[in-house]
């Protein structure tokens, strides 16, 4: 337990930016999960919801949640599915 009143609002200001990340962070995802089933069901299908968990996770790099080369290092491996599941 912290003690001094800078180490209380540390702890304060993360338990805010946890709650806050956590939800960007499951959307993100959840977006990608979604992309995956639908690559294996239908690759047109998988092509909308690639872009759509994409965009997601864009966002959560821009909000800096996830480092931005993860979120490229997702995308890459989401649109390399997607390619080789259209062949």
């Amino acid at each position: 337990m912290a003690n001094i009143a800078s180490a209380k609002k540390r702890n304060r200001q993360n338990v805010k930016r946890r709650i806050r990340n956590r939800d960007t962070r499951s959307r993100a995802r959840k977006q990608v999960k979604v992309a995956r089933q639908a690559i294996q069901s239908d690759a047109k299908a998988g092509d909308a919801a690639v872009r759509s968990a994409a965009s997601e996770l864009d966002r959560a790099a821009a909000k800096g949640v996830l480092h931005k080369k993860n979120a490229a290092r997702r995308k890459s491996r989401l649109m390399k599915s997607l390619a080789k599941a259209t062949k």
